[in-house]
Parts: structure tokens; C-alpha cells; sequence
């Protein structure tokens, strides 16, 4: 199966050229009015000057990692300086798929809009063609980038020695080869991290400044004109939603590849004479499938005039999941056979790799549908926010959290349910194909999450130029739905996030050689490790909190100062214009400063914690881990549940817009944006990154501490 492996890059040109198709058909169709393209424009000179100014910082972070990876891995027999090479891919296929996905979001916004003139159908077609584009781009690149690199140091003497071919079953030159090949995750979870710590900061700043002056303060509606703060309030959608969501899945989709690959080496030994590279190969060949599937599926999603959105959503979704069990199925019985393997002592067989796959799939699934239950406004929880919010603020914010609490329970029995079945079918191998089989069809998935603030920032271009009232109850339905998919896609990524860390974690465990050490729970070393890493959660959340609630209060200010300043703004006298690009300019400068210090701590805690001790290394992932989990569950679920209870009672119960009721749920909404935008996605990354800085620098701290 090695000789074939030259279709995994194939897969990636696939994605990437039906992403390019579909972008092209997006800027095709028309824009609209000259107010329109002028809003729209706006939307998208403030969403790539924050990009610009992201990605110049980040320069400079890829450049002096990139320097210290090959200044430590250089002349050693168990890596290679090329992984400098590898994160540097990494982190530029990152940030291209961020820019592929910004470009198409920011003009098919304005699409949408002028779309949903017409029909509903023909909005929800350009809509999701949008976020096709991102959801191709991220999975491409990953596969063409990683693809390539293993295609690249397998088959050359760059990393030394010969071509795996001809020495199969050595285990040093594979080992070489896939340890630098986790330089190109260790790259994708580095801009991952930024990517999203940013995008929160970013979008947040500009929701709460909003809402809490123009709705609460001045008594104006959402993405009302008149608000100086609503054209950034989009951008943010676009650099927090888009940008963020898609580096997000882009690492786990990278690490749940790269963590299996790492896992499957301890397979060889039970393959029959010419595959013993099968299992190792086998997460690249179920990624470029699930490439095909998510490509075949997307046109699966239609609605007719009237029809259900939400439908047609989730129809393109569980196709692609079901035919995709379909494939891993018999391209797990081609790669691994019919035979057994004793790993460990343990005896497994290749339909042990299957349930595991079904394992993570049906986990991943049924999170999205427990998420949407605490976060939806037809559902229980939401509505007990909404009647709280008739005895105030604090009513409110008291059981937003409750429900953030709550919400924890079952989606972590998924989780574990999910951990079991995969290492008792096929051990740690398992857990990691379970991940993959969560992520295969990322590239539908994505593009299902990254429809929703496209949808959104329609739904504001069509308020602010004015246009007939069904226009906007069109963007509003599409809008509705995609607050649907966001929460159902927040949820999927902490699931995917959980299984991708652990099986990092694994496959960290096993080039440490921690599996022989063993961690002793009572050893001080890794009880500290665990304390330290369960704390890291809540110190990384305060940062970022923290970080939008200063942006946030220079936001109000300006915000206030325009009102103030500007005659004839807030009562919206015929000609008078809100100084957007100044809030813009304020969200890009708050986000580039803030995103630095969570970002480091990221990075420079396993490195710190590594060597002082292996052990309390692994202890510290460990109890990051858990709480990472835990404490994204809670912020994502708590946020969104505030949210959908503001929308609730906007559509009219418990006094509608403007009651004492509303203004409450707007506070408790403010409350949790920076919960399910910023910190609590953020946390996602931020266990993914430490799990693959561990693994990436094991060879390092192996020799350190003496082997």
C-alpha cells in the first residue's frame, strides 16, 4: 500500500481545487446594491488588516521556533534538524487555510444578502458554498502538507540512511521520519492557539461594546447603522468564527493524523512481510477518503423554497459520517487484514480498529446533539434562562452558569465511553483512530460551522443598507440555524479536541518511554505535574477574559464618545456616519497585544515542566487535559445558552425587546460571549498545543535527562 501513497497529496489538490471552484462560483454571483458592496467592503478591509497585523507578529514567533527546533534536533540520531521544515509548513498551510476561508466568507456575506432577496434557497446555496471553501481549504492543506512531507523524507536520503521501503521494519528511520514529520502538527497548533485567542479577543471586544452600549445604553438594535461599533462586531464574526473555527479543527485534524501515525509503529510487528507499514499509512488514506465523501456530500445540500435549512444541513452531515463508516470499513480490512496483533501483551484485530473508528464518530454526534439541547432556545434549558432573566441580571447569570455546569456531565461520559471502547477494541492505537474517525469529515463539518457567521454577517449587511423586512426574516432563518451548527460545531470540537490531546498524549507517552517508566499517581513529581496542569486551564482563561474585558471597556468608551460627539448619530439624522474603522482599529490593536502572553504559556509550560521532570510532564498534560475538557464544556455551553436565551426572548416571550427581562439577558449574553468565543475555544487548542509541544520535544528531554 506504500507504493500508493502518492494519492494522499492527490486528495489534497482535490480539496483545494474544488474549494477554489466553489469560491470562484461565489464571486460570481451578484453583490447587490452600492450600499451593499460598500458595507461588505468595509467587513472585509477590517477582517484582513487584522490578519495582516496577526500574521506579521506571527512571523516572527515561526521564525525563532523554527531557529531552536533546528538548533536542537540538528546532528541527532533520533530526529533531524528538517523539523524546523515541517513546523514551518505547518504554521504557513494554517494560516493560508485562515486567508483561503477569510477571503470567500467576506465576500459571500454580501452574496447571501442579495440572495436572500430572491429566496431562501438561493441565500442558503451561496451561504454554504462559503463555508465549503473553508472547510476544503483546511482539510487540503492538511493532507496535501503532511501527505507530502511523509511522501518526501520516506522516499529520500534527506533524513538519512535510504528510502523506509527499502529498510521496512527499521524502526530508527521511521521513527526520524515521523517525529519530524510532528513538527508540521506542532506548526498547525502554534497559529491554531494565536488564531483563535486573537479572533476572540477581537470579536468580543466589538459584541460586547455593541451590545451593551448601543442595545442596553442607546436602545438601538442589532447591526443598526447608527452603532459605531457594528461594522467590527461583523469583522469579528469573520476573524473569530471563520479564521478561528478553522485553525481550530485544522490542528486537531493534523494531530489526530500525526498521534495515530506515531501509535500504528507498535502494529508493525504483527503485519505480514511487505505491509508492515499499513497501519502507520492507514490515518492518511482514511483522511484523503474522507476528503472524497465530504466533496460528494456537499451537493446533498439543497432546501426548496420554505423548506427547512436545518435539514439540509444536517442531511450533507450524516451522509458524509455514515458512507464514511462505510469506506474506513473496508479500507481498514485492506490495510490491516484479517489477522490479530499483540501489542503489549494484548491481542487485537483489525474490526477492533473499525469500532474504534465508529466509536469516535458516533461520540462526536451525539456531543453535537447533547450541546445543542443545553444551548438551543426551543429546549429547556435555555427557556429556565429566559424566565430568570424576569427577576434580573443576577437571576440570569445564576443559571447560565448552573446550565454551563450541568452540561458537562453527559458529554464527558461520551468522551469516556468513546476511550473505553477504542483501547479495549484496539488499544492506544484506537483511541487515536477514534479521533480520526470523529475528524474524517471535517471537510463537510466545516463548512457546515463556518455557513453560520457567514449567514450572520448577512443578516447585518442586510440591516444596515436597508433592505425590505423579508429580506432580513430570510437571514434571520439562515442566521437561526447557524447558531444551531456553531453550538453543535463548539461541541464537536471539544469532543475531537479531547480524543485528538489524548492520543498526542499517547503517542508523547511512547517516545518518552513513560509506558516503561509508568506514572505513579502518589509520585510527588507527577502529583504536582497533575495540580499544576488542572490550574493551567484557569489561568489561560483568566488571560484571555481578562484580555476582553479591557478591549471591551475601550470599545464602550468610543463607542459612548461617537454618540456623543457626532451630531445627529445616535437619533439617525439623514447623512451622518459612525466612525467605524476607529473601533475596528481598536479591536485589531487589543487582540495583536493580548493573544502574546496566553500564547507563550501554551508552549513554554510543557517545556519548563519537561525538564524538570518526564514524569511531572506527564502529569501536567494530564491534568490539563481534564480540566482543559471540563472548563471548555462549561464556558461554550454557559455562553451559548445565554445567547439563544437573549434571541428567545427577542422573538417576543417573556416581554420581547426592550422589557427589563431582555436588558437582563443581554448582560448574561455579554457574560458569555467571551465564554463561548474566546476562552472556552481557545482551550480546545490550548491542551491540543501542549500535548504536541511534548511530543514534538520527547526526543529532547530523553537525552536531557539521560535517557
Amino acid at each position: 500500500m506504500f507504493s500508493y501513497l502518492w494519492a494522499i497529496p492527490v486528495a489534497g489538490v482535490l480539496a483545494l481545487g474544488f474549494a477554489f471552484w466553489k469560491s470562484m462560483w461565489v464571486n460570481k454571483q451578484d453583490a447587490g446594491t452600492d450600499e451593499m458592496k460598500g458595507i461588505a467592503n468595509a467587513i472585509r478591509e477590517g477582517a484582513m488588516a487584522f490578519l495582516r497585523a496577526e500574521y506579521a507578529k506571527l512571523i516572527i514567533f515561526v521564525v525563532a521556533v523554527a531557529a531552536l527546533l533546528a538548533w536542537f534536533n540538528a546532528g541527532q540520531a533520533d530526529s533531524h534538524a528538517l523539523i524546523a521544515l515541517s513546523f514551518v509548513v505547518g504554521a504557513v498551510c494554517s494560516g493560508l487555510a485562515g486567508l483561503f476561508g477569510m477571503r470567500v466568507a467576506t465576500a459571500a456575506n454580501v452574496r447571501t444578502a442579495n440572495a436572500a432577496r430572491t429566496g431562501l434557497s438561493s441565500a442558503l446555496k451561496v451561504a454554504f458554498s462559503g463555508g465549503a471553501v473553508m472547510g476544503m481549504s483546511v482539510v487540503g492543506l492538511g493532507v496535501l502538507g503532511l501527505g507530502s512531507l511523509f511522501w518526501i523524507f520516506a522516499n529520500t536520503g534527506m533524513l538519512g540512511e535510504g528510502d523506509i521501503l527499502s529498510i521496512v521494519g527499521a524502526h530508527p528511520k521511521l521513527e526520524v521520519v515521523l517525529n519530524v514529520v510532528s513538527g508540521f502538527s506542532l506548526g498547525a497548533s502554534s497559529i491554531a492557539l494565536f488564531a483563535r485567542v486573537g479572533g476572540g479577543i477581537f470579536t468580543k471586544a466589538a459584541d460586547v461594546g455593541a451590545d451593551l452600549v448601543g442595545k442596553v445604553e442607546a436602545g438601538i438594535p442589532e447591526d443598526d447603522p447608527r452603532n459605531p461599533a457594528t461594522i467590527a462586531d461583523n469583522v469579528g464574526d469573520n476573524v473569530g468564527d471563520v479564521a478561528g473555527m478553522g485553525a481550530d479543527l485544522f490542528e486537531s485534524y493534523v494531530g489526530a493524523i500525526v498521534g495515530s501515525m506515531i501509535l500504528g509503529m507498535g502494529w508493525m510487528a504483527g503485519m505480514p512481510e511487505g505491509s508492515a507499514l499499513n497501519p502507520v499509512i492507514l490515518p492518511l488514506f482514511i483522511a484523503g477518503a474522507g476528503i472524497v465523501v465530504s466533496i460528494a456530500c456537499t451537493f446533498l445540500v439543497n432546501v426548496k423554497e420554505g423548506g427547512n435549512p436545518q435539514r439540509a444541513l444536517d442531511t450533507g452531515t450524516f451522509v458524509a459520517g455514515g458512507v464514511m463508516l462505510v469506506v474506513s470499513f473496508f479500507l481498514i480490512k485492506a490495510f490491516l487484514g484479517d489477522g490479530t496483533f499483540t501489542v503489549g501483551g494484548e491481542t487485537y484485530t483489525a474490526m477492533g480498529v473499525f469500532w474504534s473508528t465508529v466509536g469516535g464518530l458516533v461520540s462526536g454526534i451525539l456531543i453535537g446533539v447533547v450541546t445543542e439541547y443545553y444551548t438551543s432556545d426551543h429546549r429547556a434549558p435555555v427557556k429556565g434562562i429566559a424566565d430568570e432573566s424576569l427577576t434580573g441580571p443576577a437571576t440570569n447569570i445564576i443559571s447560565g452558569l448552573g446550565v454551563g455546569m450541568v452540561s458537562t456531565f453527559l458529554p464527558t461520559a461520551l468522551i469516556v465511553a468513546a476511550i473505553l471502547v477504542a483501547y479495549y477494541t484496539s488499544g492506544l492505537y484506537g483511541i487515536a483512530m477514534a479521533a480520526l474517525g470523529m475528524l474524517a469529515t471535517t471537510g463537510i463539518q466545516l463548512a457546515v460551522d463556518a455557513y453560520g457567521p457567514i449567514a450572520d454577517n448577512a443578516g447585518g449587511i442586510a440591516e444596515m443598507s436597508h433592505l425590505p423586512k423579508e429580506v432580513r426574516g430570510r437571514t434571520d432563518k439562515l442566521d437561526a440555524v447557524g447558531n444551531t451548527t456553531a453550538a453543535i460545531g463548539k461541541g464537536f470540537a471539544i469532543g475531537s479536541a479531547a480524543l485528538t490531546s489524548l492520543a498526542l498524549f499517547s503517542a508523547f507517552a511512547t517516545k518518552a518511554g513513560l509506558l516503561e517508566r509508568g506514572i505513579n499517581v502518589l509520585d510527588p513529581k507527577v502529583m504536582a505535574g497533575v495540580f499544576v496542569g488542572g490550574m493551567l486551564p484557569f489561568l489561560f482563561s483568566s488571560m484571555a477574559m481578562k484580555a476582553v474585558g479591557r478591549a471591551a471597556s475601550r470599545m464602550i468608551e468610543e463607542v459612548r464618545r461617537q454618540f456623543r460627539e457626532i451630531p445627529g448619530l445616535r437619533e439617525g439624522k439623514e447623512g451622518v456616519k459612525a466612525e467605524y474603522a476607529r473601533c475596528v482599529d481598536i479591536s485589531t490593536a487589543a487582540a495583536i497585544k493580548e493573544m502574546v502572553l496566553p500564547g507563550m504559556l501554551a508552549v513554554t509550560a510543557p517545556v519548563l515542566a519537561g525538564l524538570y521532570s518526564i514524569e511531572a510532564l506527564g502529569g501536567l498534560l494530564v491534568g490539563t487535559t481534564v480540566g482543559g475538557v471540563m472548563m471548555a464544556i462549561f464556558m461554550s455551553n454557559a455562553g451559548g445558552a445565554w445567547d439563544n436565551a437573549k434571541k428567545y426572548i427577542e422573538g417576543g416571550h417573556n416581554g420581547g425587546k426592550g422589557s427589563d427581562a431582555h436588558k437582563a439577558a443581554v448582560i448574561g449574553d455579554t457574560v458569555g460571549d467571551p465564554f463561548k468565543d474566546t476562552a472556552g475555544p481557545a482551550l480546545n487548542i490550548l491542551i491540543k498545543l501542549m500535548s504536541v509541544v511534548a511530543l514534538v520535544i520527547a526526543p529532547v528531554l530523553v537525552r536531557f535527562h539521560g535517557g
